[in-house]
């Protein structure tokens, strides 16, 4: 097997373009030719009021990443054609697929090189809200814009009087509106870079009209590499149905609920009675609240109650054994060792995090050991200790977890993908392990991923 760092360092020299091919083979999963394709290309976006901003990245042929849907249980297949100048990937942020569809480098597929394809096919388990984003020099390409959201849909679910899709994410423009550096290297080693101008799909606080008194389900997905939110609607009644993807076991009303990247959250929003009223998504997080979106009431008013609203079809997912549990220690962590060599996909050239004391960072013959080796459908707990100043979204790929006994946050019964973890926080995460393969494990503040803050676990 070629070391990572042979393909990085040519990777758009005719030897990558061969080692790709050879590493081709030793990755299952690749699809017949998918009929729909998916182009990741270069765009101009329309983000602030001045100049369109330059050197945005996008999928498809509009300017903002389409909302892909699918149906659970049916067959979804899709081509991406890599049309940037550079390789890239798609992760299936949340879907609990094969591993050959996961879209980890050298860990689960080839690079999908410039003026190449993918095609990835899967069946999808799970109804939900999730996304999809490369990963692949990440923080450059999911900053410059490659995030979609993905709806998977079931024909039980409860009927809404309409839908709101919400990509939420910033942006590291200038005054002029172009791109600058994407971070600094004193804020990767803190909280992150965060960006400059905020938006939803893409447009600074968008307004969206919904019927009057009408039960709507907004998506929501945390798609920036670094922002926290703390979100709270005014205006309207708000209730938390899902939790990334996941139905949530009691229906809570969103109160500063804490949204990390990489999260999703599906509301119930009961919109005003009176024509022309208006209900805001905040984020009161930090010193400058913000409007994130606002939606309009429009319409003579239906008067729902939701509390009419019927529950959302569960996912079939695999309840714990705790009984039978084998327990598997994760420690959060700063690093202090020198920069590191290349890593998946490229390097920031810094290491300030770790798991278990090791940041993700050198090559080698083999690729990195896994942090732990699991048993197909047998029953694990991760204790996931968080001795940092700094919260870290933590996603876990293929697999879904139930957090459980936290030290410092009350927990609601639910499945999730993605856990944000407080400073001093300790956590358990009880887990089946249920799909086989190499499953990433790290922060999804993207600067702490790509300083060390990343590993992956293994199911046989």
């Amino acid at each position: 097997m070629l070391k990572r760092r042979t393909l990085l360092k040519g990777a758009l020299v005719a030897g990558a373009y061969a080692g790709g091919l050879a590493l081709a083979g030793r990755f299952s999963g690749a699809a017949a030719r998918s009929t729909t394709t998916l182009a990741a290309r270069p765009t101009e976006a329309l983000i602030t009021d001045g100049a369109p901003t330059r050197g945005a990245m996008t999928y498809g042929d509009g300017e903002v990443p389409p909302v892909l849907r699918m149906t659970r249980g049916a067959p979804f297949s899709l081509r991406l054609d890599n049309a940037l100048d550079e390789p890239t990937t798609v992760h299936w942020h949340g879907l609990r697929i094969d591993n050959g569809m996961d879209g980890v480098p050298f860990l689960t597929q080839p690079y999908v090189y410039p003026g190449d394809g993918f095609d990835y096919a899967f069946t999808p388990p799970d109804a939900g809200t999730f996304w999809y984003h490369p990963h692949c020099n990440t923080l450059t390409q999911i900053g410059r814009g490659l995030a979609g959201v993905v709806v998977v849909e079931d024909p039980a679910d409860p009927a809404f009087d309409a839908e709101i899709v919400l990509n939420l994410r910033d942006w590291r423009l200038g005054g002029d509106g172009q791109f600058i550096a994407q971070f600094k290297p004193r804020d990767a080693a803190r909280a992150g870079t965060f960006g400059t101008v905020r938006t939803a799909n893409w447009r600074q606080s968008p307004q969206y009209d919904a019927p009057a008194g009408g039960l709507v389900r907004l998506r929501l997905a945390a798609t920036d590499v670094t922002r926290i939110l703390s979100l709270v609607v005014e205006g309207a009644q708000a209730q938390v149905i899902a939790l990334d993807g996941n139905p949530v076991a009691e229906r809570f009303a969103l109160d500063r609920l804490l949204v990390g990247p990489g999260q999703r959250l599906d509301l119930c929003l009961r919109m005003p009675d009176a024509e022309g009223a208006v209900a805001a998504l905040r984020d009161l997080r930090g010193t400058k609240p913000a409007t994130l979106a606002t939606f309009r009431a429009v319409g003579s008013p239906l008067k729902r109650d939701v509390r009419d609203l019927s529950a959302l079809a569960a996912n079939p997912l695999a309840e714990p054994d705790l009984s039978a549990a084998t327990e598997i220690p994760f420690v959060l962590s700063a690093s202090a060792e020198e920069r590191p060599k290349d890593g998946i996909c490229g390097s920031l050239g810094y290491n300030f995090w770790a798991i278990n004391k090791v940041p993700w960072a050198d090559d080698t013959g083999d690729p990195t050991a896994p942090l732990a080796e699991m048993k197909a459908g047998r029953t694990y707990v991760f204790n996931v200790e968080n001795p940092t100043p700094q919260a870290h979204p933590l996603h876990l790929h293929g697999l879904v977890f139930r957090p459980m006994n936290s030290s410092k946050q009350v927990l609601r019964p639910h499945f999730s993908d993605t856990y944000l973890i407080l400073p001093d926080e300790k956590v358990q995460l009880a887990l089946v392990a249920d799909n086989v393969g190499d499953w990433v494990f790290h922060c999804h503040i993207i600067e702490h991923q790509k300083t060390g803050m990343t590993s992956y676990v293994r199911v046989t």
